[in-house]
Order: structure tokens, then sequence, then C-alpha cells
């Protein structure tokens, strides 16, 4: 397996073109601040992938140079590239990216609080070229049955609720990928269950890409068939999922089942782990 960020796997669909490419990209705010470090990921068309790490590890920055939304935030690709479905697309504009086919469901949901249940899927299939949305509003309920029961303001929803509103809203664009942030956040172990059972079917059923950025290494592992792990950064180890449910530096850090030999997370510090994979 692969544990240097400089010298990452072949692609774990090594037999065909990835829908995604990132390509060894260096990301800086506010034209000081560097935060991804020479960061290279593959995503297969149709498959879900994991995104794993701390707080910090620059996770979330990866999927908003993808998704083009670092320009909100003060942030650029200053090296590298993004390649989408064989074309470059770091630099264009976030609307022309999502009528590209990749749409991202946010961190903390952002649903329109004072919309309906109803305006906010709408409003995921806004970029689309044709308003025939009828169909996909029906797909989208079977999903999640309850947001049809729901027809008050969206900010009325339980926190499952908005995730399920969120991940719907992004079905409404008939995206070939969907980026996820950490859709677990906030919810409990049994409706953390019940989204990612849902995350899974609707690759499945519909065979869309998904990229997984996730802290619970475990449900993210789960339903994913490929992942990696990042750290400060930069990729530290990638591997299927169960090579990494199986590695033992991630059963320590992430997945809280450190073999015999192995000390509590909470007396190491992060350089010794990056010592290590380093």
């Amino acid at each position: 397996m692969t544990q240097t960020a400089d010298a990452i796997r072949p692609s774990p669909s090594a037999a065909t073109t990835p829908l995604l490419n990132v390509r060894n990209i260096e990301v800086v705010y506010d034209d000081v601040i560097l935060v991804l470090r020479g960061l290279s990921l593959e995503v297969p068309k149709g498959a879900i992938v994991a995104l794993l790490g701390a707080n910090g590890a620059g996770k979330s920055t990866t999927l908003k140079a993808i998704s083009g939304l670092l320009k909100t935030e003060d942030g650029e690709v200053t090296r590298g590239e993004i390649l989408f479905d064989g074309e470059r697309i770091n630099g264009i504009e976030p609307d022309k990216i999502v009528r590209r086919g990749i749409f991202q469901v946010m961190e903390g949901r952002r649903i329109v609080a004072d919309m309906t249940s109803l305006e906010n899927l709408k409003l995921g299939a806004f970029t689309r070229s044709d308003r025939n949305v009828d169909a996909d509003l029906d797909m989208v309920f079977n999903y999640f049955p309850r947001l049809k029961e729901r027809t008050g303001l969206a900010g009325y929803l339980s926190g499952g609720e908005q995730q399920m509103l969120a991940i719907g809203r992004a079905l409404m664009a008939r995206p070939k990928m969907i980026l996820m942030d950490e859709p677990s956040m906030g919810l409990s172990p049994l409706l953390v269950k019940e989204v990612f059972a849902i995350i899974k079917k609707i690759n499945r059923d519909l065979g869309v890409t998904i990229l997984l950025v996730e802290q619970n290494a475990r449900a993210a592992l789960s339903v994913a068939s490929h992942g990696y792990i990042m750290e400060q950064g930069k990729v530290v180890l990638d591997g299927t999922a169960d090579e990494l449910r199986d590695n033992e530096d991630v059963k320590e850090f992430y997945l809280g089942g450190a073999g015999d030999q192995r000390k509590s997370f909470k007396n190491l510090k992060s350089f010794k782990r990056r010592k290590r994979w380093l």
C-alpha cells in the first residue's frame, strides 16, 4: 500500500480514465496561507470514494477547489490541475462547474431556511436547461418520503431532515458527481446509519459518483470502495476500503480499534503519526 503523498498508488480504477482527476494541486488563501500542498487523488466513474482526516487537514478546501468555491473565501488553486470528464475545470466559474455535472452538498447543509422544502428542491434544478422537474421530485420523495410530508419552511426541519433535503436538492441538478462534506455532522447514530444507507442506494440506483468527506471514518468506509487519508494538506495514505479498515494506523487513529501493541491516540502527537506514515 502506498504511504506517501509523492508516490500515490495508481488510480483505484487503473483500467479506466477516472471521472475526476486532481493532479498535484496547491491552494493558497489570502495570497499567503498554503493549505493544500501538492494533493493528488482520483475518483472513478460510478464509485464512492472517501476523503478522511482530522479537522484542519484540508478536506473541505479540496472540495471547494473542485467545485470552484474557493473564490468566496479568497482562496485559489496556484499549482496543478483538476480534470473532470477529461476537461480542466479549475479556474472556471462555479455555476459552469455545476452545469458540467458536479454538485456540492456543503458542510452544515446550507438549506434556505425561509423557503419551503419544495422550493429548496426546485432551487437545485436552477441550472438545468429543462424545467420539467416533476419526475425528479418524485424520485427525491421516493428516497426521502419524509420530505414530501414536510410542507412548511425548511428551517423547521430536524437536522436529519435538513441533510436529506440538501442531498435531495443535489439530485435535482441531475449531477454526474456529488461532493458531500460531512453528511454525518450533528446527526444521531441512528440517523447517520440511515443517511449513509441512502447515499449507498443513490450511488447504486442512479450511478452517481460520490466523493465523500467525513470524520466518521467507520461510516464512510462502510459505503466507499476506496479512500484517501489527509493530514496537513497532503494525502498520507490511500487504499481500498478493506485495506484501510485493516491498516493498524487507521484503526488506531480513525477507527478507535488499536491493536495490542498500539498506544492511545490521546497520548501521541500528530507529528509522530506523520513521521510513521511519511
